[in-house]
């Protein structure tokens, strides 16, 4: 179990729950942002053509090679799905969010045993956003990060041992998911024409590729006009997969629609694709850019699962098979690591979450 640390910033809970009726100043999302916000509340398309496909058919012939191009067209123009029949089942999925609900629940001085150190490169355990961007802009949310698979580089002292059930859970869910990773893996990779092995394998393969879990607790927000939850960003994994709590808020941008509110689909999970798969695929399927709203009602819980290649051991760069004749590759070969450090560096430079800041 992780010491108690001291956080450098009040938990978002602690001030959520503090009465107040405005927000701190770090939190108010700058003036350009604020009508964006603001429409988005309003008027905001609600799952306006945010693919859905229907993994049930996938283990027949017919039936797997209309998932191969519903999960192509959904990773090329949007870069996002939402998949049904999935194979997790629904039971691992209740107690997986009950035990993260069960952990928020938890008083804040229960919570702060499992704090991180961000300023000394512990990043898992219990933690709020750090402002490092130029804006200096916070975001209204806590959360909980860890590794959960492989199960052999899971570091089990930091995870919770309230819920009594959270370990026995969270286990059985992760190895529940790197079989639905394998399965997506596939599919994408027989929708650009490779060894449905291909893509997996250029990731890390079966013993490399790590998950990367994050809670996202956001509490209510007195002006969820002024702030966001997460800014806008794409994600830095090869593949992200989102369960939630029922309260929508998760958001993505499409040309030609501007930022759309995913549904509320029962028992589906969100797939994002991320940079990494981006930038292998030499941009076939697109890294999606997408934000979190925040609730003034409801509290808001997300379970994000992230794909990531290994920091050192691969080079992530085009596949000579997708640069096509009089092509070019559009990315320069970085390991993960290094992509990890651009993004952080550009977007503390630049103050942005753009996609702009995954590429050369």
């Amino acid at each position: 179990m992780a010491t108690k640390n001291i956080p450098p910033t009040p938990r978002v809970e602690i001030l959520a729950n503090s009465g107040l009726c405005s927000i701190p100043a770090e939190f108010v999302r700058a003036e350009s942002e604020r009508k964006d916000i603001l429409d988005a509340l309003n008027n905001g398309a609600i799952g306006h053509g945010i693919p859905i496909v229907d993994l049930g058919g996938v283990s027949s012939e017919e039936g797997r090679w209309r998932c191969v191009e519903e999960v192509k067209a959904a990773a090329t123009e949007w870069g996002v799905m939402l998949i049904v029949n999935h194979g997790v089942q629904e039971e691992i999925i209740e107690r997986l969010q009950a035990s993260g609900r069960g952990f928020f629940d938890l008083p804040v001085e229960a919570k702060e045993k499992y704090a991180n150190d961000q300023s000394s490169g512990q990043i898992q355990g219990y933690g709020s956003k750090l402002a490092n961007n130029a804006n200096g802009k916070l975001e209204w949310q806590d959360y909980f990060f860890h590794l959960v698979y492989p199960k052999e580089k899971a570091d089990l002292a930091i995870w919770p041992t309230e819920p009594a059930d959270y370990i026995a859970t969270t286990t059985s869910f992760a190895e529940e998911l790197r079989t639905l990773a394998t399965k997506m893996f596939s599919l994408l990779s027989l929708g650009l024409g490779l060894d449905e092995n291909k893509l997996e394998a250029e990731l890390g393969g079966k013993d490399d590729l790590l998950l990367q879990l994050k809670i996202n607790y956001y509490p209510r927000c007195p002006q969820p006009e002024l702030a966001l939850g997460v800014e806008a960003h794409t994600d830095v994994s090869s593949l992200s997969f989102i369960l939630h709590n029922g309260v929508p808020g998760l958001q993505v941008f499409k040309n030609g629609f501007g930022w759309v509110t995913a549904p509320l689909v029962p028992n589906s999970i969100i797939v994002h694709v991320g940079d990494a798969l981006e930038i292998i695929t030499n941009g076939r399927y697109h890294s999606v850019l997408h934000r979190g709203l925040v609730n003034k009602e409801n509290i808001r819980i997300s379970w994000a699962v992230f794909c990531e290649p290994p920091r050192e051991k691969v080079v992530l760069r085009p596949l000579p098979e997708l640069v096509g004749e009089g092509e070019v590759a559009r990315f320069e070969p970085r390991t993960f690591a290094e992509h990890l450090e651009r993004k952080l560096f550009k977007a503390r430079v630049a103050g942005s979450g753009d996609k702009a800041v995954c590429e050369d």
